[in-house]
């Protein structure tokens, strides 16, 4: 693409998710003409193009990056160099990172629009949350537009269901569901519903070197990633959650392991507590039940929930196989029999799907 009044496209984050998400754009954004990549950054460098002229190569932007000597870009970088676009502009941020979280309102205000799967940007503090969507469209005429279907669910579409649900006027009494990939994968192993299942910290070592948990486990099996998804959905059905301090998360860390040095000194402790998780397993099996590590909103009494249940065997939570999520929204509308999203929540292409996704909403609402 040359010429001025394009759409100029920057990513921060290009490993993990956003390498998957960079693939997918080689594919996609020549579909559309007006589009071009013009900054990549990382956490130690970035490549961008001095002039909007021009876009970055797409089949080497991987190569380019790694020979470029130019240093990562902070936020406020990035805001200043995107506002001297000659066209309209999106942030793709593929990180985690709080800082650049923070700075979303910044760029939104000068009509750049954010794409991100980034949780900590819509879950941390509920004074962020506000100026994120004070600084967007439409509240904010000319700010840009934000979305962030990935931030719960990886590529799922449970933000843009819920948001849709709202929008069009339903009642929203419940959300309820497995969230999280590596619980579901834990627990589809560990208390399956046909019976048996490996010791606990057996599975946990199964599912840390199938990828599935983060390189410390812990980081998992605290339950704090699900509750930032809860707050999430919690703020778009209009409850004010503080964070994820606001509302009981039950932690699967045995509290004499708390305090280990690291993930492997956590992992060679683990086994003590085995029989600690197969009671918990025992109690749910001597009612005809599994247990199941889910989350839940009941919206009219605003209680917010995160831990172990027990489930009937036929309830499609206890029938989940793999690392699949399940949602189930009860509304007004759908009466008992809730809409329910169900599917792979968790890995890097998936999640980059949701991201792509997001772009091309973007590009055809500002185009």
């Amino acid at each position: 693409m040359t010429g001025s009044a394009g759409i100029y496209i920057a990513v921060i984050g290009a490993g993990g998710v956003g390498r998957h998400f960079l693939t997918q754009c080689s594919r996609l954004l020549p579909k559309f003409p007006s589009a071009a990549l013009v900054l990549v950054s990382r956490s130690n460098r970035s490549l961008r193009v001095p002039t909007f002229s021009h876009a970055l190569s797409l089949s080497t932007w991987e190569q380019d990056l790694a020979a470029s000597g130019d240093p990562a870009i902070s936020p406020s970088e990035a805001v200043s160099y995107l506002s001297s676009a000659p066209g309209k502009c999106i942030l793709v941020d593929n990180t985690s990172n709080q800082d650049i979280a923070a700075s979303y309102p910044e760029f939104l205000k000068k009509g750049i629009s954010v794409v991100t799967p980034n949780k900590k940007a819509f879950s941390s503090d509920l004074k962020l949350w506000q100026s994120i969507f004070e600084s967007a469209y439409p509240t904010y005429p000319q700010g840009g537009l934000v979305y962030h279907e990935s931030s719960v669910g990886a590529g799922l579409p449970i933000i843009s269901t819920l948001r849709d649900l709202v929008d069009t006027g339903d009642e929203v009494q419940k959300i309820e569901g497995v969230f999280s990939g590596t619980m579901s994968f834990l627990f589809n192993n560990f208390a399956p519903v046909e019976g048996k299942g490996g010791k606990w910290s057996d599975e946990v070592a199964k599912a840390k070197k199938a990828g599935y948990t983060e390189p410390d486990p812990r980081d998992d099996l605290n339950g704090v990633d699900v509750a930032r998804k809860l707050v999430i959905l919690a703020r778009i059905v209009g409850l004010q959650i503080e964070s994820t301090s606001a509302f009981p998360v039950q932690s699967l860390i045995p509290k004499e392991l708390e305090s280990c040095g690291s993930g492997d000194e956590f992992m060679e402790k683990l086994p003590a507590h085995d029989d600690e998780m197969a009671k918990v397993k025992s109690e749910a099996e001597k009612k005809g039940k599994v247990v199941r590590f889910v989350g839940s909103i009941d919206v009219a009494s605003r209680k917010v929930e995160v831990g172990l249940q027990d489930f009937d065997k036929g309830h499609p939570i206890a029938g989940l196989k793999g690392s699949d999520n399940i949602i189930s929204f009860y509304t007004k509308r759908y009466g008992q029999n809730p809409l329910i999203v169900q599917g792979a929540g968790a890995g890097g292409e998936v999640t980059a799907m949701g991201v792509t996704a997001d772009l091309i909403k973007v590009i055809q609402r500002i185009s």
